[in-house]
């Protein structure tokens, strides 16, 4: 990557990742057809596990609630 290409990477608020030739390979071999780029299967990936982590913490938050409710006697 050259100079002027990282520069206008951080000028747009992203960040430049290295990965494993071989791994890039595989998966626009497996998922190429599903997704236009590297850079766009891993914003999905990530989007994902980030959404779904944020989900767990809604459950735990859950089950809090629900405990204090019922050691309030409301359960």
């Amino acid at each position: 990557m050259s100079a002027q290409s990282a520069l206008s990477n951080l000028r747009t608020g992203q960040r430049v990742v290295v990965l494993p030739e071989n791994l890039c390979t595989a998966a626009e071999q497996r998922f190429g057809s599903k997704f236009g780029s590297i850079t766009d299967l891993l914003t999905f990936v990530l989007t994902e596990l980030l959404s779904d982590e944020a989900a767990q913490l809604d459950e735990s938050e859950q089950k809090a609630v629900e405990q204090r409710l019922k050691d309030l006697g409301y359960i």
